[in-house]
């Protein structure tokens, strides 16, 4: 009975393929993990709380009420479980930064500002040709490692009109930003990445657990694959699979709709910088100086406001977007409610998956035919699917780290490597998950949908993962 907690995200995947619809998709899905939540685990029920509905939940769960009452019930603890992500003050940050970016890309983009840096890297020669455009992207979000976020939003501000400008698709670009931010955060691991699985390390008798984080570095197969085929697109400009038919489509004229004539490049750039270092200075901040203990929702937020009233001032000052300040924010705010809303679905989706079980199950399946030498290939395909169908990394080392660590010992693999294989499986699994929180940020930064770009990406991160899969068996046969 265990095993049907798996088919909601099933159930999500294949709808979302089917459909095209990603609302349709999360919003059946979380009902039938809440309606079969009620079956296999009534207690961790969204309704479970409501003394009022507590009995009949409790009659579900003996089989004693007919089953047309389990679907109702279902619904209504998917909501309950919607309105539970504004619970969490991390969850309520995410969604406010999504939506406030919105703001700050309209100001940038309509006041000319976007353009106008476009032009000067382009007039300069710095991205004067398609290969130094993307090169720029890739370099931005490979640069700014010290938080994922940060690193998409920024080189997806600066990378749409350079994209614009060199006939390259948003689908490209989301891949380019998606597949640097992740990737280049959980290798160089001097950020949140670093310290969340140095504390989950932490209490299996390590002599040094920091030394155990480290040297997953160049055992952290996937990442690095990964990376390596982002610049090898830069360099050769191909595209493979979906990506082949969007490559030479230039995104819609309106990304230019509206935007003031003569702007200024600072308009852009000093926002952007405010962006970025105000959130490694809240960071650091946050955490008492050390960066990579800081409150990385927190900080964005605080940082994309601060960018805000940057780029406010600017304006003010320059006359630009006279009488239009407001609307030009509400128009921002309005762009990205669609795809915050299904950043809301997808986070609702992976606490009621985690309470129905869904990523324990895979992870118990996984690790019940573990033969020895295929250790490391499997605990990366344990995370991948894991983080696939929850649509979280950390989630899926919460639930895999626990395993892998006293597995290695008990088998004599470097914990090390079996840690790499589960912190780069989970990278896996979100880039190919459409309910990932990061493809979410990644399509809204690229301005793409989330069901276009997970297509298109989707063909990069199956060679990198299979790849691995190989490299990772061929270590544990002599390890």
């Amino acid at each position: 009975m265990e095993y049907l907690s798996v088919v909601p995200p099933l159930l999500a995947i294949f709808l979302a393929v089917v459909t095209r619809n990603v609302y349709i998709a999360l919003l059946i899905a979380l009902g039938l993990s809440e309606t079969l939540m009620l079956f296999l685990a009534p207690e961790r029920s969204a309704l479970s709380a409501l003394d009022a509905i507590a009995p009949a939940i409790a009659e579900i769960g003996d089989g004693s009420l007919l089953s047309v009452t389990a679907p109702f019930l279902g619904a209504l603890g998917g909501a309950s479980r919607t309105a539970a992500v504004f619970d969490s003050g991390y969850n309520t940050q995410v969604l406010l930064f999504c939506l406030l970016i919105g703001i700050l890309i309209a100001f940038m983009r309509e006041s000319g500002g976007v353009n106008a840096l476009a032009h000067r890297l382009m007039a300069n020669g710095v991205a004067g040709t398609r290969r130094r455009a993307e090169a720029i992207v890739a370099g931005t979000g490979s640069a700014v490692f010290i938080e994922t976020n940060v690193s998409l939003l920024s080189s997806g501000v600066l990378g749409r009109p350079l994209y614009n400008a060199h006939g390259l698709s948003r689908e490209r670009l989301a891949y380019m930003i998606d597949s640097t931010s992740a990737p280049i955060s959980v290798l160089i691991l001097l950020n949140g990445w670093g310290a969340y699985a140095l504390g989950l390390v932490g209490g299996y008798g390590f002599d040094d657990p920091v030394e155990v984080v480290l040297g997953t570095i160049p055992l952290n197969l996937y990442p690095i694959l990964t990376l390596i085929g982002v610049w090898l697109t830069v360099a050769t400009g191909k595209a493979i699979g979906p990506m082949r038919r969007t490559a030479a489509i230039p995104p819609g004229a309106d990304d230019n709709a509206d935007v003031t004539e003569g702007g200024k490049a600072i308009f852009m750039w000093l926002p952007l910088l405010v962006m970025v270092g105000g959130a490694l200075a809240f960071m650091a901040w946050t955490g008492n100086g050390d960066i990579r203990q800081g409150a990385g929702a927190t900080s964005i937020l605080w940082a994309i406001l601060l960018a805000i009233l940057t780029a406010g001032t600017l304006l003010i000052g320059a006359g630009s977007l006279k009488g239009r300040i407001e609307a030009t924010a509400f128009k921002g705010l309005s762009e990205m409610v669609p795809l915050v809303s299904v950043l809301l679905l997808s986070i609702a989706l992976g606490e009621s998956l985690r309470a129905l079980g869904t990523g324990d199950v895979i992870a118990a399946l996984a690790a019940q035919t573990l033969p020895g030498f295929a250790v490391p290939a499997l605990l990366f395909v344990a995370a991948g699917l894991t983080s696939f169908t929850t649509g979280t990394s950390w989630g899926t080392y919460g639930i895999l780290v626990p395993i892998a660590m006293p597995l290695a010992a008990a088998l004599g693999i470097p914990p090390s490597l079996a840690l790499a294989a589960v912190l780069g499986g989970g990278v896996f699994g979100d880039h190919c998950s459409p309910i990932s929180d990061t493809s979410v940020i990644a399509s809204v930064a690229a301005g793409t949908s989330l069901y276009d770009h997970v297509r298109t990406q989707l063909p990069y991160a199956l060679i990198a993962g299979a790849l691995t899969i190989m490299l990772y068996l061929g270590i544990g046969a002599i390890a």
